[in-house]
């Protein structure tokens, strides 16, 4: 049989369950008796056209208006949003699925935050014995480290390449370099980035998270470290004694001014080479930074659930999931509309939707928004250990993160779990007409999305975002222009549109995933 025949049986018959259900419900309902089935389809169309524009944009607005914060997961601003969140999943009828009837899953989360601008000069020689500082911009040239410690330094730079020491790699970037009491400037990632493979990758790994990379330069003695990674980034560790501050590529390229190397060609060679290149640059530069360590924090996961009616699938889950936090202040306000403000939108848009739609899903809906996903993605790797309802019957996991930009939509891992994916994909094709790019996933040595951990666990697992369309002006990833003005409302509710009819279908059928 060819797959288009396939397909449009997979279609009948999920129609054929929906059918049956509306069939239920109006049997169960007394109103509904007199106007059957067809009235509860009519209910489930004006459910999806009910989901606009309005209502997403309200929500984004909420979860970036100043009172909370920025959501940095951990503060009193982040636990005030969560409980908006929960607020609104109570008013829709959802049961808390949290640990001993509560509606969060909490666990320990150290977190800290920026209390000044800080700074960060250049000094450069000026006549004899003398010198005058070229001062960068914040934002457009540097932010405070987001876990840095407070104090300030001025020092000599030692470019420490990317500041690696894997002996059983041959590897060094600290060979022939003294740094201590230095400020040593480290680039992101590893000689081997995650796209060469994992087979490639993976044995460099370990040496590329940031927080390694931190403590390696505490290590060798060195007391600041620029880090040419030039965002917003609470995603490190937290070192008392040694300066952080993240950098743009003008300050590397003043840093590599008059050394007779530059930047693009000294990385190229090591990435060719496998072979570090670290060198004193003779430069001499002052940062300083303002901090609060909280090492006593706690992080919360909000999660609505909502039982199946089916007393066989009711014991099957379905996590549809966007993480809540965001990055709080560096000592901007960062409110995360895209990021993930955009997110909770459409999660809670679809969640409001099901709470009130005539199909009662047969399979169990477990609402998760996830704290400290800007943290190292803590709060989904604590609920994979943890899991409030068993791994083997979570059945599928749809997860939302920075859906409100661009003109299509992206789905990570949609080519991996096909079955999974044809819900949406069918959805789409009938009631949206939206541009979606499904894509596979191989390599999970990076696990940079909440989705990751559910992948890696074996979870048939879409993560949507998206983007596309024109493209230019300043970056707002992780910067404080991340906010409502950028977003397209009409992605978002197309998205959601898409997202709620195919969980609909997914709820009801019965069909395995793989």
């Amino acid at each position: 049989m060819q797959r288009g025949s396939h397909r449009r049986l997979a279609r009948f018959y999920v129609i054929g369950i929906i059918l049956i259900q509306l069939a239920w419900a109006a049997a169960r309902c007394p109103a509904a008796q007199t106007t059957g089935a067809s009235s509860a389809a009519d209910q489930l169309v004006a459910l999806t056209h009910r989901i606009g524009s309005d209502e997403l944009m309200g929500t984004v607005r909420e979860l970036c208006d100043p009172k909370y914060d920025g959501r940095l997961t951990g503060t009193p601003g982040y636990d005030a949003a969560a409980e908006w969140v929960i607020d609104r999943l109570r008013t829709w009828g959802y049961r808390p699925g949290g640990e001993d009837g509560r509606w969060t899953q909490d666990f320990h989360n150290p977190y800290t935050q920026v209390m000044a601008h800080g700074a960060l000069a250049l000094r450069l020689p000026a006549g004899a014995d003398g010198w005058i500082e070229k001062a960068y911009r914040y934002e457009d040239e540097y932010y405070p480290g987001a876990t840095s410690g407070t104090g300030e330094v001025t020092a000599e730079v030692i470019y420490a390449g990317y500041g690696i020491t894997a002996p059983e790699l041959g590897y060094d970037d600290y060979a022939g370099v003294d740094v201590r009491g230095k400020i040593v400037l480290v680039d992101v990632e590893a000689p081997v980035a995650p796209d060469a493979g994992a087979d490639a990758f993976l044995k460099w790994r370990p040496y590329s998270f940031h927080q390694y990379k931190v403590a390696n330069a505490w290590n060798h003695g060195a007391a600041g470290m620029l880090y040419h990674y030039h965002i917003v980034n609470p995603n490190c560790a937290y070192i008392p004694g040694l300066g952080l501050t993240y950098v743009s590529r003008a300050v590397v390229d003043d840093l590599f001014a008059g050394t007779g190397r530059d930047w693009k060609g000294t990385v190229a060679g090591i990435r060719k080479n496998l072979q570090p290149a670290s060198f004193a640059t003779g430069k001499t530069v002052r940062m300083s930074n303002r901090t609060e360590h909280h090492s006593a924090g706690v992080g919360r996961t909000v999660i609505g659930f909502l039982e199946g009616a089916d007393p066989v699938r009711r014991h099957e889950t379905i996590v549809v999931a966007a993480h809540l936090d965001f990055l709080g202040r560096n000592p901007a306000l960062l409110v995360g509309a895209n990021d993930n403000a955009s997110g909770v939108a459409v999660v809670m848009a679809v969640a409001r939707a099901l709470a009130q739609s005539p199909v009662p899903p047969g399979r169990s809906v477990a609402f998760v928004f996830f704290g400290a996903e800007e943290q190292g993605v803590r709060g989904s790797e604590f609920y994979l250990e943890q899991p409030l309802f068993p791994l083997a019957q979570t059945v599928a996991c749809l997860n939302f993160d920075g859906v409100g930009v661009g003109e299509e939509i992206r789905v990570l891992a949609g080519l991996n779990f096909p079955k999974l994916w044809d819900y949406f994909d069918r959805a789409n094709g009938r009631w949206v007409h939206r541009t979606c790019e499904p894509s596979q996933t191989a390599n999970l040595g990076r696990q940079r999305l909440d989705a990751a951990h559910f992948l890696k666990a074996g979870i048939p697992t879409l993560s949507f975002s998206t983007g596309g369309g024109p493209e230019g002006g300043p970056p707002t990833y992780h910067t404080t222009r991340d906010r409502p003005e950028i977003l397209n409302p009409e992605i978002m509710e197309d998205l959601a549109r898409i997202v709620f009819r195919g969980l609909v279908e997914l709820a009801a059928d019965d069909r395995p995933l793989h």
